[in-house]
């Protein structure tokens, strides 16, 4: 018996990472991207096709872990201060997105397809719900969440999560079944549960972590950053609000603790299974039956969902000054409904605004938005990336220079004065045609070539360049450059930049020649400057300076061969009144 639990448990498991590793390799290859195929996966060994399982709500209920800690690992990128820099992207680009999107599409259910305007204004309401784990996917992979349009989606997804609660509270006032409740209640008490949210995360956490971190064992780190953002994602269900916007806060509220980057990283596999799993369960969801016998409706429903909802997000960013091909970019990622609009359709049909054919049609073209955005935003990038001019750029081809340079940045600019300066033939390349056309105006010859491409790096002269410096602030992109070099290109010295201290130690363990942390030698000379700036003598500061990246190099060395919380005993955690035992110089 306890042979045949075991099978019954493993057995699904085995199924759905086997339908996974053979779609989703499949589907990266043809250019479609992993979530449109773990969406496949689901609709094969789903209840509509080869029957493999019976309940996919059940499994998708538990696969939301998947988004819960996806939003937690983001919450930990952003800190405090920049998410109330964002309050009036929230609270102004938001709202205005959800409010005109919400009212264009109960008025093409109510006009198009004459649902009455109760129901009109839930289909609605529910689709304008835009899929966090979709968006939040697309923007990780490509590297966007940290630029202004990044920022911008993220804005308008907090402001859509924050909006599940009133949401809620309009379905029970709408609700035959509940005219009594007035909602306001539930509204008071997950507002409360919220400041107690953000008070245990304030002033509690980093003493937490920091006793776990006594125990010296990484497994219970890990137990104590599952328990964080379980427990969190736990209490804002609790009060009806979004478990992912919990676990958001909860990382957001971590983002400045000097655990991150160990909790983030204990934190990723699980994220990443659970957050194929939920795709997976979305596309096990799709009821084909359904679709079979109201295919008609389904799609015109989907179609005119999908313009109204298109035309209002294009139309919102145009009118907060984004670009002709930043609104495409961000419409095509914002057509489709979200996870949230399940919880909202559920509720309705509970308290009898809607019925269970008006649930099972709306839930079923949130579905299909959700499986056929990945296709639109290929179509759309694609179309995109043919218009984008690229008058005065010219691609690299044949380029001979002893020392190839790629990214022509910030960074890569400073770079390049010291071996401009002494005569060295340079070979730089840049995928922005813009930042190519404004270097030519001071003067450099930039050509255009995508480094993570092999074609591009043997056009661009890898195979004979005596180095390769990788001066791309893409953490992903420039670790690809370097697997890359290191297999075609091995005559090539490697000097990397790297984008913070835990990609600093996978490029040591990858074998670079070199590699800096993009901000170290800046930082060291502010520090070095705040010591002068308090009366302390050159000949302190300079001992200081040095024994400060001594300690960092031994630090580094110790975490290379361990992990990020390896080396913590070389730090300055705590205030020295006199660090070199020499009081600081005073004048007069």
């Amino acid at each position: 018996m306890a042979d045949g639990g075991l099978g019954h448990t493993i057995g699904p498991a085995v199924v759905l990472m086997g339908a996974a590793i053979v779609a989703v390799p499949l589907f990266r290859r043809l250019g479609l991207g992993s979530v449109l195929g773990y969406f496949a996966a689901g609709i094969l060994v789903g209840p509509s096709v080869l029957g493999l399982f019976g309940d996919a709500q059940s499994i998708l209920h538990f696969a939301e872990l998947g988004v819960v800690m996806f939003l937690f690992v983001i919450g930990l990128e952003l800190r405090p201060q920049k998410l109330w820099s964002m309050r009036g992207q929230i609270f102004g680009l938001g709202l205005v997105q959800v409010a005109a999107a919400t009212a264009a599409l109960a008025l093409a259910g109510a006009l198009v397809f004459g649902f009455p305007r109760e129901v009109a204004f839930v289909a609605g309401a529910g689709f304008v719900l835009s899929s966090t784990a979709v968006i939040m996917s697309v923007l990780q992979d490509r590297g966007e969440v940290a630029s202004v349009e990044g920022q911008k989606s993220v804005a308008i997804l907090l402001f859509e999560d924050l909006m599940i609660v009133p949401l809620l509270a309009v379905v029970v006032l709408l609700s035959p079944l509940a005219h009594e409740q007035a909602g306001w209640t539930e509204i008071l008490v997950a507002a409360a549960a919220l400041a107690a949210l953000l008070g245990v995360a304030r002033w509690g956490l980093n003493p937490f972590f920091a006793l776990l971190a006594q125990a010296r064992t990484r497994e219970v780190l890990t137990a104590g950053a599952l328990l964080v953002v379980l427990g969190a994602a736990l209490l804002m269900d609790a009060v009806g609000l979004s478990m992912a916007m919990g676990a958001f806060l909860a990382g957001v509220m971590l983002s400045s603790s000097s655990y991150r980057h160990q909790i983030e990283s204990d934190i990723e596999p699980f994220r990443g299974l659970l957050m194929g799993l939920f795709f997976l369960a979305v596309g096990m969801s799709l009821d084909l039956s359904t679709v079979a016998a109201e295919w008609r409706l389904l799609l015109s429903m989907l179609a005119a969902f999908i313009v109204a909802k298109g035309t209002v997000v294009y139309a919102v960013a145009r009118l907060f000054h984004s670009s002709n091909h930043q609104a495409l970019h961000r419409t095509s990622m914002f057509l489709q409904g979200g996870e949230f609009a399940f919880v909202l359709y559920t509720a309705a049909m509970s308290g009898g605004v809607i019925d269970a054919r008006e649930n099972a049609l709306f839930a079923t073209v949130v579905i299909l938005s959700m499986t056929l955005t990945p296709v639109l935003m290929i179509v759309t990038d694609r179309i995109l990336r043919a218009e984008e001019s690229m008058d005065g750029v010219e691609a690299a081809r044949d380029l001979k220079g002893r020392i190839l340079l790629i990214g022509f940045g910030r960074f890569g600019q400073i770079a390049a004065q010291l071996l401009l300066s002494r005569g060295i033939d340079l070979s730089v390349i840049d995928n922005d045609p813009n930042r190519i056309r404004d270097a030519g105006r001071w003067g450099f010859k930039v050509f255009y070539g995508d480094g993570v491409r092999l074609d591009v790096l043997r056009q661009s002269g890898a195979g004979e360049a005596d180095a390769i410096m990788i001066c791309i602030d893409d953490q992903k992109a420039a670790t690809r450059i370097v697997e890359l070099a290191q297999h075609e290109f091995p005559q090539a010295r490697l000097l990397v930049r790297s984008y913070d201290r835990g990609h600093a130690v996978d490029l040591i363990r990858a074998g670079v020649d070199y590699e800096i942390r993009e901000t170290v030698e800046s930082a060291y000379l502010m520090g070095a400057a705040g010591l002068r700036a308090l009366g302390f003598a050159e000949v302190d500061v300079e001992e200081t300076a040095e024994d400060v990246r001594r300690r960092d190099t031994l630090r580094l060395s110790e975490q290379v061969q361990g992990d990020l919380m390896s080396g913590r005993a070389w730090m300055h955690t705590q205030p020295v009144p006199e660090p070199l035992g020499t009081a600081p110089a005073r004048d007069g």
